[in-house]
């Protein structure tokens, strides 16, 4: 039987152009967050499967890729259940790593601690423009900061990266997980019912108030509780002060220093931000993880109608490792997302330099090709992208291969 040619169901080959994108991405999402001081760490792809299933990722604990013990330590017939047969799996994000990493760590990095991670997750989703099995992450966390300087710096930092990558007039959407409980406290919802909530109003961008509010009827919440709970949403449409307005109807059950917070941060960012984008507080934003324990934050871009990027504070992750709580806040830029938005517009990279090609005829002597490269290393000294390569037959149809990888001058090298 033939091999497959194809790559797994949610997974891709990336194409050279792609490539130059991505490689061009990355770069400036490493140049951008270093001058804010982050530094580059990697944690292993492959993680212990009790990490990965501590009930905080949600959703994404249904959609890992585990694996199965090796050698001896795989038994087949006497396994029971899965923890006989599975000891670790691929993550599914680059936080449980970093808690992790940071954990094992600690005493040997500065504190507060600016990290910056770049590197694939797996989750088993169904694939859809954007999201697939296998995508890259690109993660800037704040650990050792309890104040909201942290909230700020990584929303700057952010927003700072799409702005160059010619990204306006997006919005930054915020929310703090104390709002989302303190409203559904206000309401009559017990605790134990919260994160069942807040599935049903993360979908109120798609049905609405009325859908919401059958949900809830439908799975059993009481009407008055329900109703009581989405007029809050309703009276805030139109409120020139949402924040205070909340904070003045949920009195006792909303944190005092969770308005401060936000209305914090909202200045600072909008005082002090690099790009066109907008910071808009929504009390429907819910953010998936349940490891989340304060502000939350999510990007919205015109180009696509979905999430292109998130994060918040996660203050009780690290304590999972070592039973001591460490500040903790990160934001995880929508990588695959924004490079299917720059594919789809024909994004070009800024060239510096020029792009050169030397077809080189077979048969050139020795002594003159040495002659070529010693002048395409002078010019590749000098900043210029210089392929060296030989000359095919069909010498029209490969130049205008080269012209579409962006080489605009050519140099044809024969033999007499």
């Amino acid at each position: 039987m033939a091999l497959s040619k194809k790559p797994v169901k949610g997974m891709k080959d990336v194409m050279p152009d792609e490539m130059r994108i991505r490689n061009y991405v990355m770069n400036l999402i490493k140049e951008t967050y270093g001058a804010y001081g982050f530094t580059q760490i990697e944690t292993p792809c492959v993680e212990n499967i009790e990490n990965l299933t501590n009930k905080q990722g949600g959703e994404n604990e249904k959609l890992i890729f585990k694996i199965l013990k090796r050698g001896d330590k795989l038994k087949l017939a006497q396994a029971k259940e899965e923890a006989d047969l599975v000891d670790s799996g691929l993550r599914y994000d680059l936080t449980v790593p970093l808690s992790r990493y940071y954990s094992n760590h600690s005493s040997e990095l500065q504190s507060p601690f600016k990290a910056l991670q770049m590197g694939n997750v797996w989750r088993a989703d169904q694939p859809q423009r954007g999201r697939f099995r296998q995508f890259m992450q690109c993660d800037i966390d704040i650990l050792g900061e309890a104040s909201n300087l942290a909230e700020i710096e990584l929303i700057l930092a952010t927003s700072q990266v799409l702005g160059k990558l010619n990204f306006k007039n997006f919005n930054i959407r915020i929310n703090d997980r104390r709002m989302l409980k303190a409203m559904a406290a206000y309401a009559g919802f017990e605790e134990k019912d919260y994160d069942s909530i807040f599935i049903l109003l993360d979908k109120m961008d798609k049905i609405g108030i009325d859908g919401v509010k059958e949900c809830l009827i439908n799975d059993g919440y009481d009407k008055a509780g329900s109703e009581k709970y989405l007029d809050l949403f309703a009276k805030l449409e139109g409120n020139d002060n949402p924040i205070g307005f909340l904070a003045d109807t949920l009195g006792d059950f909303l944190p005092a220093e969770c308005k401060t917070n936000l209305e914090e941060i909202t200045f600072a960012v909008n005082s002090a931000k690099a790009a066109d984008f907008n910071l808009v507080f929504d009390p429907t934003l819910v953010r998936g993880m349940s490891y989340y324990t304060g502000t939350i934050f999510e990007v919205e871009l015109k180009e696509f109608n979905s999430s292109c990027g998130g994060g918040g504070r996660y203050d009780k992750m690290i304590g999972k490792f070592t039973g001591q709580d460490t500040p903790a806040c990160g934001f995880s830029i929508g990588f695959e997302r924004i490079i299917t938005i720059l594919l789809e517009n024909n994004f070009k990279i800024p060239e510096t330099g020029s792009h050169i090609a030397y077809l080189i005829e077979k048969g050139v002597p020795t002594d003159k090709l040495a002659e070529i490269l010693n002048e395409a290393k002078k010019l590749r000294e000098e900043g210029n992208t210089v392929l060296v390569v030989r000359m095919n037959k069909n010498k029209k149809f490969q130049k205008e291969q080269l012209s579409q990888a962006g080489y605009q001058e050519f140099k044809e090298v024969f033999k007499n």
